[in-house]
């Protein structure tokens, strides 16, 4: 059975997504704060985000403290619903979509003539590389693994590498890492990956919208 199938969009499923984010990009597990969780990421263009599975009344008292740029508020929701518990002066923007992969295991392509693919594990971080022939970077990926969710995360294909199979070959690469069949596989997609991970059998399960403040910038 497709493992989508028994996911359910609520708290606990945006708590174990953000978590496993966390141990794959090396930050600190996210924190319970006012029916969200905050994760303090600490970078030059976003220092903390806040995530909301629902349209929490604590959106609203996160925004009012919320002074300048690099502070976003992330929910699992249309704008329509983030934008009435924003104050003036915020941007909303559909940023992503939430989704659930399928839960069977991957066929994994082979790699194209004149690229090679790497492989890395260090703990439960999982990395893959494709090189082109000159040794340039052409497309990469990570996946994190914990007990509650296996997430795929910063999927990146060069431009002159597209339209190769690439991404697939990485996806598929990094799903085949995984280790606990029962374990939900997560993402955040832009447009364009929604429509890649949809033909690997991903589903949608939520949109994700993004609210900061007007002149930040997001990433």
């Amino acid at each position: 059975m497709a493992q989508h199938a028994d996911v359910t969009l609520n708290a606990a499923l945006v708590r174990d997504w953000l978590a496993a984010r966390s141990v794959s990009r090396g930050l600190p597990a996210p924190v319970f704060d006012r029916g969200g969780y905050r994760v303090d990421t600490s970078e030059e263009a976003e220092v903390k985000r806040w995530v909301f599975a629902e349209p929490e009344p604590g959106i609203r008292s996160v925004a009012k403290e919320i002074t300048q740029p690099g502070y976003l508020i992330k929910l699992c929701r249309p704008v329509e619903q983030l934008r009435p518990l924003l104050p003036p002066g915020w941007q909303v923007q559909a940023s992503g979509f939430m989704m659930a992969g399928p839960g069977a295991l991957p066929v994994t392509p082979g790699c194209p003539a004149g690229y090679t693919l790497d492989v890395a594990q260090a703990g439960p971080v999982t990395q893959v590389r494709i090189l082109a022939a000159t040794g340039a970077l052409a497309a990469s990926g990570y996946c994190a693994e914990t007990d509650a969710a296996f997430v795929i995360d910063r999927i990146a294909t060069g431009p002159e590498h597209r339209r190769l199979g690439l991404g697939t070959l990485v996806v598929q690469t990094l799903l085949s890492h995984k280790r606990r069949a029962a374990t939900p596989e997560l993402l955040v997609a832009t447009d364009a990956g929604c429509a890649l991970y949809q033909t690997l059998g991903w589903k949608i399960i939520s949109l994700y919208s993004t609210g900061k403040i007007s002149n930040d910038v997001d990433r």
